[in-house]
């Protein structure tokens, strides 16, 4: 039985930001310095979380006038860079997003997952954070389903984040910019929890 080759890896696509902003919807990855990156392969944890996370947010949002958004909206973060959130919320009261078209003015909050290995880390926990303050992102959080954790940076008026909140267990109440939000860190786990123990059956 012969083997089969691993598919290579994709160089990096040069391309403009209109380019970018025109690929189909089912043609993957970010605008980085003018290139078309890969984006990372999200496991179904990463998913899962992200389901969960916007039903959360969807009930909560929602009532009060506000707008949610998935993994595939893209954000024009500058003339050679652009971005796809795993979540994006413009809170109550802020402008709404165009319904069609580029969207160059940033979310009230975004949301990244991380997933396990060091580069896709290295880009949300770095790159990102720097790219979401010059953008202009008020709140960016940061779900680490390996460590089971939550970190909130808030930008100050230094154009720079700070840490608002970290948190590995219990109940978040009304946490930076969302009040009347509660999210429970423990039910999260717990869920990743039984996902992994139905994994583990025969």
């Amino acid at each position: 039985m012969n083997a089969q080759a691993l598919p290579a890896a994709k160089e990096p696509v040069e391309l403009s930001l209109d380019e970018w902003l025109a690929l189909p919807e089912d043609e993957d990855g970010e605008l980085v310095d003018g290139l078309l990156v890969e984006e990372e392969m999200p496991s179904f944890v990463h998913e899962f979380l992200m389901v969960l996370l916007a039903r959360l947010f969807v009930d909560w949002v929602v009532p009060r006038g506000g707008f949610l958004a998935g993994s595939d909206v893209k954000y024009a973060l500058g003339t050679s860079r652009g971005r796809k959130p795993d979540l994006s919320l413009y809170l109550p009261g802020s402008p709404p997003p165009p319904p069609t078209g580029p969207i160059s003015e940033p979310p009230d909050l975004v949301v990244e997952i991380l997933s396990p290995t060091p580069r896709d880390g290295r880009r949300d926990r770095v790159d990102k954070v720097a790219e979401y303050a010059a953008f202009g992102i008020r709140y960016y959080w940061i779900l680490d389903p390996q460590l089971r954790s939550l970190e909130i940076l808030e930008l100050g008026q230094d154009g720079r984040y700070s840490h608002a909140l970290g948190a590995s267990s219990g109940v978040v109440e009304s946490p930076p910019g969302c009040d009347g939000l509660r999210v429970d860190l423990d039910a999260l786990w717990a869920e990743i929890d039984r996902l992994e123990a139905a994994a583990k059956r025969p």
